[in-house]
């Protein structure tokens, strides 16, 4: 009996390759979008037709069509039949609650880190004070670009050393619907030097192995974050992010 041919010959096309093409196309169109949205290239309530966003991003229409699905998943967009899709905004109330999950997730990473054997934990608090390091060193040249990245980098590693899927996803899409409003404040906000200060004690509590201690630095930190976050978006009048 002949063995079926894993590839076809030459013309034919091969089920399998074209899966994985296809899978390639949307990934590129999913992450090229995710960018845009994220640094307001697509800025919020831009609305534009699949095909439109697609000649943007020098890709077809199927893949955009598909990205758009997933992102739409994420709370990014709204794929509007017959219409195209809409950036969507965040309001000051949207961003309340994103802050209640990212108080109740950090603050359980923080405190599952420290519980972890010592060389687990010193590689987490390695890692978060290096993040910490660039913070400072970003804010000493007053590039706030670079801290707002040093700081989602950091926030980022908090999440990763726990290892835990489901809790990384849930802050994949929290931090993509919340960094707009992140970046678009950090030239209003006051507190970077607070900031910097409490990574290096969120870090510290997990170097020593203090769960409780590191449960409350993490929850303190976005707590003082949210409380001053919120009332600038109040003050300013920021209705949409």
């Amino acid at each position: 009996m002949m063995r079926a041919q894993s590839r076809g010959s030459e013309g034919e096309r091969v089920p399998g390759e074209e899966t994985e093409k296809r899978t390639s196309l949307v990934d590129d169109a999913y992450a090229a979008m995710r960018a845009n949205i994220r640094d307001a290239t697509f800025a919020p309530g831009y609305q534009a037709s699949e095909q439109e966003i697609a000649l943007r991003l020098g890709m077809s229409r199927t893949p955009v069509h598909e990205a758009a699905i997933r992102l739409q998943e994420d709370g990014l967009v709204r794929v509007l039949p017959r219409k195209g899709i809409l950036i969507l905004a965040l309001a000051p109330d949207d961003m309340r609650e994103i802050y209640d999950v990212i108080i109740g997730i950090e603050g359980r990473a923080a405190e599952l880190i420290a519980a972890l054997p010592s060389a687990e934990r010193a590689a987490a608090a390695d890692a978060l004070d290096s993040w910490t390091t660039a913070m400072e060193e970003a804010h000493a040249r007053a590039d706030l670009p670079a801290w707002g990245e040093a700081d989602g980098a950091f926030h980022n590693m908090l999440i990763e050393h726990v290892r835990n899927g489901r809790m990384s996803r849930i802050m994949h899409t929290i931090n993509d619907q919340s960094h707009r409003a992140r970046m678009l404040t950090l030239n209003l906000r006051r507190g970077l030097d607070a900031s910097i200060a409490e990574h290096r004690q969120i870090a510290q509590t997990i170097r020593t192995g203090d769960p409780d201690a590191a449960l409350a630095a993490a929850r303190q930190h976005r707590l003082r974050a949210r409380d001053e976050l919120l009332p600038l978006l109040a003050s300013y009048g920021l209705k949409h992010l």
